[in-house]
């Protein structure tokens, strides 16, 4: 999308990703609840096992290396994507990389905290789900760093900052070309959502190009009028660069598929996980894309998404959790 390209340009970027990330109908699971369902494959983007995390890497390292910064700080639960990725990018620019994680430490690592090591990460296991006491870890480690010296690029959760955002509202350009190559008129499209950074991003794009079709962000942990405060706080902060004013009214999160909480599993994200599959050939996690798609098939058996409708799923990434 020529627009979004152009107002990008003038941001620094490193290519990360490797771009565009593939887009199709999903045939089987299509005919199986009778809709029509595209993918965009995020969970492809090439860098440290992919995922939507590696988009907000683009402009994030760019960024820490444009400010000088030798170390990078992340903030994550155990099996965290977004710091698996921070971990590699480290390794890969030559950054001394810290993450404060909340969960005890494992006798044996698995998962993406198996990766975190391989990279040489630093971490700090932190026994709490209190995320304010992981944040005064962080910052204690922080503080810490820079008496010593290090200039610190300090990321919170998720890397859901103004500058990550600038990821996905490259990314909403990317499926607007899909789209246009396909020749589809998409009406909704939905995601896994939770540190709110891609939804922004997706919004932010969304009011850049005036699409008139539904993002529908499937939290995963967070509260519906929490996370749409967040996903607005943080898409305007990103289109303040840009000089883009942000509706709120595009806003849209739901709720009803979080379940018991962050990383427990539901009967209907089980069955996504399964469906997908066993009908596509395509591996989901039990923590966010298992939950967001379970929210996709609900809405195409209750009626929420019609057969005349065109929906599109995308594909965070995150599958490396299955071998937690």
């Amino acid at each position: 999308m020529k627009k979004i390209d152009d107002l990008l340009s003038q941001m620094d970027q490193e290519p990360v990703s490797l771009l565009p990330t593939p887009f199709y109908r999903m045939n089987s699971l299509s005919k199986l609840l009778e809709c029509n369902i595209y993918i965009k494959r995020d969970d492809l983007t090439g860098f440290a096992f992919g995922g939507n995390k590696t988009r907000k890497f683009d402009f994030l390292i760019a960024d820490a290396l444009k400010k000088g910064c030798d170390t990078i700080i992340g903030i994550g639960a155990n099996q965290s994507n977004f710091c698996r990725i921070l971990a590699c990018i480290g390794a890969k620019y030559g950054l001394t990389v810290h993450l404060i994680l909340n969960g005890k430490e494992p006798k044996n690592p698995t998962g993406n905290l198996l990766i975190d090591h391989l990279l040489d990460a630093t971490i700090y296991h932190i026994d709490t789900i209190d995320p304010e006491e992981r944040m005064k870890k962080a910052l204690e480690v922080k503080n810490h760093l820079e008496y010593n010296g290090k200039n610190i690029y300090f990321l919170p959760p998720g890397g859901s900052t103004s500058i990550g955002t600038l990821g996905y509202i490259a990314g909403w350009g990317e499926l607007m070309d899909d789209f246009e190559r396909h020749q589809i008129v998409v009406d909704k499209v939905i995601h896994a959502s939770s540190s709110a950074g891609t939804q922004a991003g997706l919004v932010a794009g969304q009011a850049i190009t005036g699409w008139s079709g539904e993002i529908i962000g499937m939290s995963v942990d967070v509260p519906k009028d929490e996370l749409e405060k967040n996903v607005y706080n943080l898409a305007q902060s990103a289109g303040d660069f840009l000089n883009i004013q942000i509706p709120e009214s595009i806003i849209n999160v739901d709720e009803n598929y979080i379940g018991k909480g962050y990383g427990i599993r539901t009967a209907g994200c089980e069955e996504a996980v399964e469906l997908f599959a066993k009908n596509e050939g395509i591996f989901l996690d039990y923590v966010y894309t298992g939950k967001a798609a379970h929210g996709l098939i609900d809405y195409c058996r209750s009626g929420k998404i019609t057969p005349d409708e065109t929906v599109v799923f995308i594909h965070t990434g995150g599958n490396i959790e299955l071998f937690e």
